[in-house]
């Protein structure tokens, strides 16, 4: 095995850390990690991130479901319009997307340099969302209201971005939860982690006809990122989580920026 792919299964652990000790955030490494540190195509790349967000995310959330943290009316309302739209993005939308997408001057932009870059910015909006500080977000138990037509839409786009990109998108699932159905923090990260679950391993389904699928090597790293969760939900007793999220933000942020640059600089 190459150092370059020991590297891979490293971050795999990492990945499940950053999940365990801030509740989302580690499943927008995944795509770099296939892509840049394991060689595989985009494409596949952003199947393969599905499978393991899902599992990561379920992991979590059978955790928070004993805490009685989650709220299933919410997860399901969201879910059925962002698992539904995940599905036919990646069964569909993706396997439909020309190989050869635009040329800019000399420089041609492919379905595979076009996928990098619009991950990277979704990771631009991922890390801006963890740098701010995000004031009136409460921990106390409210009134649950939900705002239906919102919830569905909002459901749909993001299982749109998740389809197309292959992260669970719990950095913009988290704010809507909070307002648009007005859960405490802690319920909305929990129930952010059912809906990530449910809509990630349903779109992975989509891709299962369209590509051959390495299992092996799949639920090999799919593993060690949840020996990683569980090692950070124990870290998460000693380390200051808000902290964490903010310089993990600015790591995503930089991240983002190389993909932009190598992807424009080959």
């Amino acid at each position: 095995m190459e150092l370059v792919e020991v590297l891979g299964y490293v971050c795999a652990l990492i990945i499940g850390v950053v999940l365990g000790l801030i509740g989302g955030g580690g499943s927008i490494l995944t795509v770099p990690v296939f892509v840049y540190l394991l060689s595989i195509n985009p494409v596949t790349a952003t199947a393969y991130s599905l499978f393991v967000v899902g599992i990561s995310a379920l992991v979590g959330a059978l955790r928070n479901i004993q805490k009685k943290l989650v709220d299933f009316r919410t997860a399901i309302v969201f879910a059925i319009p962002a698992f539904i739209a995940v599905y036919v993005t990646r069964k569909y939308i993706v396997p439909a997307i020309p190989d050869n997408l635009f040329t800019v001057g000399d420089f041609l932009v492919t379905k595979n340099v076009g996928i990098m870059v619009f991950f990277a910015i979704i990771m631009l909006v991922a890390a801006f969302s963890m740098i701010r500080n995000r004031k009136g977000a409460s921990n106390e138990e409210t009134e649950v209201r939900y705002n239906y037509p919102l919830i569905i839409i909002e459901g749909f786009i993001i299982g749109v971005l998740t389809g197309l990109v292959g992260a669970g998108g719990g950095f913009l699932i988290i704010p809507a939860l909070v307002l648009l159905a007005k859960l405490p923090m802690k319920k909305a990260v929990a129930t952010s982690l059912l809906i990530i679950a449910i809509k990630s391993l349903i779109g992975f389904v989509g891709d299962i006809e369209n590509m051959e699928i390495d299992w092996t090597f799949l639920l090999g790293f799919s593993s060690i990122s949840i020996v990683g969760i569980f090692i950070g939900v124990w870290l998460n007793k000693f380390i200051d989580g808000k902290k964490l999220k903010k310089a993990f933000g600015w790591f995503v942020l930089l991240m983002g920026v190389y993909i932009i640059i190598k992807e424009f600089t080959l």
